[in-house]
């Protein structure tokens, strides 16, 4: 297996929920790394490669005492910057080895947290995880599919494929509308503006929605997408995806929903909207899970790129580069007509 792009490496991912990170370590996989994660007693989430430099042993199997994890293993205790600070049975502790516990970058921000394994520490987390506060957050939930991670991408950023994989919930397939796509480089990713049409044909769009006057996915390299809808009314709503590779074939997927100027309790968005998204996504991982199995019987095989395809040559850039081989198609602005 080849390796990750290097450039890969540098960004953040999200990586967990926040509620879910107690004082008990729990184990995940990040670029087929396997990290654990622990939240210690002064609250601050702490990210580690999942093994102890003494015997590698999983840390993940261990225990947080106070602001250390320790290993299940001998009991050595790693403080938050991977330091050594004690080895039970050791009765001077100036006989401490220079052992470090290897870690990984953190933050938490709108209920996400995030993780990156190299890098200046200075970086921002994706465009689009900055967009919205979490005053305006509806649900936040999280879940895995079974897909390489450019397949994920593409998948939500590919309008063409609703009438058939959700038809009738997000768009009905007799129902089309002229409709010119644009998608442009943008400053961390790039953006498509769907212009022409101020409905969607589907139950979804007709159960909660109304005339909009704008309908933008935003992608922000290297895995996150956020699909914005401006409504006549002045109200709006983002629906955020972030997608985190565990490895070729899983993809873990983070999905919140912000919405501002429109009536839209969280009570009511997760008993009347969530079923229906959730339909979407299980829909979505149902096709992705086929596309992959099929995949591994024609290993040799290569996909071929249609007209409607807009996005795939930018997705493959970031995670594929030399497939693309400098694609100039990944740098330029495109105008698509379709029928949506």
């Amino acid at each position: 297996m080849s390796a990750w792009p290097a450039q890969v490496s540098q960004h953040w991912f999200a990586i967990a929920l926040g509620d879910k990170i107690a004082n008990k370590p729990i184990a995940f996989t990040l670029l087929d790394r396997p990290i654990v994660l622990a939240r210690f007693d002064d609250a601050q989430v702490v990210a580690y490669e999942d093994r102890c430099p003494h015997r590698e042993a999983p840390l993940s199997a261990g225990c947080v005492v106070g602001n250390s994890i320790q290993c299940p293993y001998h009991g050595w205790r790693f403080d938050a910057s991977g330091a050594l600070v004690e080895i039970p049975g050791l009765q001077d502790p100036e006989f401490l080895p220079p052992v470090r516990a290897s870690t990984l970058q953190v933050r938490e921000h709108d209920g996400i947290v995030w993780v990156r394994r190299i890098g200046d520490v200075d970086a921002r987390l994706p465009g689009v995880a900055l967009t919205q506060s979490s005053s305006g957050r509806r649900f936040l939930w999280s879940t895995v599919w079974q897909a390489n991670i450019v397949d994920a991408l593409e998948n939500v950023l590919d309008a063409t494929h609703t009438h058939f994989v959700h038809s009738g919930l997000v768009r009905a397939r007799a129902d089309r509308q002229p409709t010119i796509a644009t998608c442009q480089t943008s400053d961390d990713g790039f953006i498509v503006d769907y212009t022409g049409t101020s409905r969607q044909s589907g139950l979804i769009y007709r159960l909660f929605e109304s005339s909009r006057n704008l309908e933008r996915a935003h992608f922000s390299a290297p895995g996150s997408v956020q699909f914005e809808y401006v409504y006549r009314n002045g109200s709006n709503a983002r629906i955020t995806l972030h997608f985190t590779p565990e490895s070729r074939e899983r993809t873990r997927l983070f999905v919140a929903f912000h919405i501002r100027g429109r009536w839209a309790p969280a009570w009511a968005i997760r008993m009347f909207v969530w079923p229906f998204l959730r339909q979407v996504s299980r829909q979505d991982a149902r096709m992705l899970a086929l596309q992959a199995a099929n995949r591994a019987r024609f290993p040799d095989r290569r996909d071929a790129i249609g007209p409607l395809d807009i996005v795939r040559r930018r997705l493959e850039a970031i995670w594929n580069p030399s497939a693309t081989d400098g694609d100039s198609v990944a740098r330029t602005s495109q105008q698509t007509r379709l029928m949506l």
